[in-house]
């Protein structure tokens, strides 16, 4: 471990609003947590940011003492990037305020905030904007890596909603980005991750949504699996853009609405939910109920906040996880055999293999309009290890990496860098895709000395 002497941490206790946390104070461990429990590593210094110019003072630091820049914001982190041995740690665990504009439809948001804390705000307006499928997720890393969930058909991606960020850089300066002002810095962050700077504010545009909505689970039977999927993929190529259903493969929690026999044993579920009227929304997924025989059902009209913390039991912190993640542009029999296949034989109870539905709004806007190049997927294949033992993580790596290999052949070649792992620098490029030299150039303005490596990172 780095021993700052108490006189150098002393001096940026003084300037910084927020708290200095140090190995040996009583709330370290604590503090050092983060979601994914494979990642265990330890600051030299934690900066719980209670302002901009706190991040400024964390970077200056971090500079003149030689140490690496981690960031945390609030959520998951797959790869777990926000945790760093012997460096410093810029948090923003305490900068979680949401500021609504109801009038203007606008949200301004700082970067510690969870999804939870988001939709909670802007739905006292009935008003929301395209984010996750967890409460539990921070918006700062879900935005800079692009950001998809229900709304995503009808109101395109996360960043395609992006307004404007308030970004600290390398340098310490703080800059506005936006269409109008340093845009290609605005350009840059828009899918480009923490490879530019420190965001410490968010301006989202906002949309009419709920507060009620449809939504809810089918369960079927592992055995239908094929024709599920093959009538599911038929129906997704009409259905309007304020339906979305994503596929589930894993073995079922204990739901109550299901049969006790089901619990435990591997089922397809159909995650549905529908942003428009209620009973035209009924009268829509009727279809649906007749894929196969489903062992149960729970759909019904709800908050839209409640239902965007439905999957949250399943991504509780402490576990241990490793993600792979393929781009689709077409959902072909190849690539649903395979799914069936590894589902068939999960390494641990929690371990998943789902579809994202991106088809909509998602798809327009040419691919170099922002960072986010990948306007040809029309769904996100992701196969979720998930396990409590490390004594089990072998197992479950191999598993979730054979898997990957067996369904490349029929993925574009692409990937959401949100789902990436640390061990996947090979591709990176493919993550970026047609915009990586751009990129490259940009990263070269904005931090031309790499001091925020600790990403997907692009390198100057």
């Amino acid at each position: 471990m780095k021993n700052i002497p108490n006189e150098t941490t002393g001096k940026l206790r003084s300037k910084v609003k927020g708290r200095i946390v140090l190995p040996g104070d009583p709330s370290y461990d604590e503090d050092r947590e983060i979601w994914n429990a494979m990642i265990d590593r330890r600051p030299a210094v934690i900066v719980q940011c209670a302002e901009a110019d706190d991040v400024t003072h964390a970077i200056s630091f971090a500079r003149e003492n030689g140490l690496e820049i981690s960031i945390r914001g609030a959520g998951h982190n797959i790869a777990g990037n926000a945790l760093c041995d012997n460096g410093l740690m810029i948090d923003f665990s305490n900068m979680k305020n949401v500021r609504v504009d109801a009038a203007k439809r606008r949200a301004y948001v700082e970067p510690g905030a969870t999804l939870a804390d988001f939709d909670a705000a802007v739905q006292k307006h009935g008003l929301a904007t395209p984010v996750g499928i967890n409460s539990t997720t921070g918006i700062s890393g879900l935005t800079l890596g692009g950001g998809f969930g229900w709304l995503t058909r009808k109101y395109g991606m996360t960043i395609d909603n992006l307004v404007s960020a308030d970004v600290v850089t390398a340098d310490g300066k703080k800059m506005r980005a936006g269409e109008n002002e340093n845009a290609d810095l605005f350009w840059a962050i828009r899918g480009g991750g923490g490879n530019f700077g420190v965001v410490t504010r968010y301006e989202f545009k906002l949309h009419p949504v709920g507060t009620e909505i449809l939504a809810g689970l089918l369960v079927f039977p592992f055995k239908q699996a094929k024709q599920v999927l093959t009538q599911y993929r038929e129906f997704i190529e009409s259905a309007p853009e304020d339906l979305s259903v994503w596929v589930v493969l894993r073995q079922s929690p204990p739901l109550p609405f299901l049969p006790e026999y089901v619990h435990g044993k591997e089922v397809v579920i159909l995650a549905i939910f529908y942003a428009g009227d209620v009973n035209q929304g009924k009268k829509l997924i009727e279809p649906l109920r007749h894929f196969g025989d489903p062992h149960g059902e729970h759909i019904g009209a709800q908050p839209y906040t409640e239902w965007q913390k439905a999957f949250d039991p399943l991504l509780t912190p402490g576990a241990r996880n490793y993600w792979k993640s393929h781009n689709l542009i077409v959902l072909n029999d190849g690539v649903m055999d395979t799914m069936i296949e590894f589902a068939g034989k999960l390494p641990s109870p929690q371990c998943e293999i789902f579809i994202g539905l991106l088809a909509g709004a998602a798809n327009r806007g040419p691919a170099d309009s922002m960072a986010y190049a990948h306007r040809d997927a029309k769904f996100a294949l992701n196969v979720h290890g998930r396990w409590d033992q490390a004594a089990d993580d072998e197992r479950c790596i191999a598993w979730a990496r054979e898997f990957f290999e067996s369904s490349a052949p029929y993925a574009s070649g692409t990937v959401y860098v949100n789902f990436m792992t640390k061990d996947e620098v090979d591709r990176i490029a493919a993550a970026y895709g047609s915009n990586y030299d751009r990129l490259v150039q940009i990263k070269r303005k904005y931090d031309p000395e790499n001091v925020f490596h600790l990403n997907q990172n692009i390198k100057p």
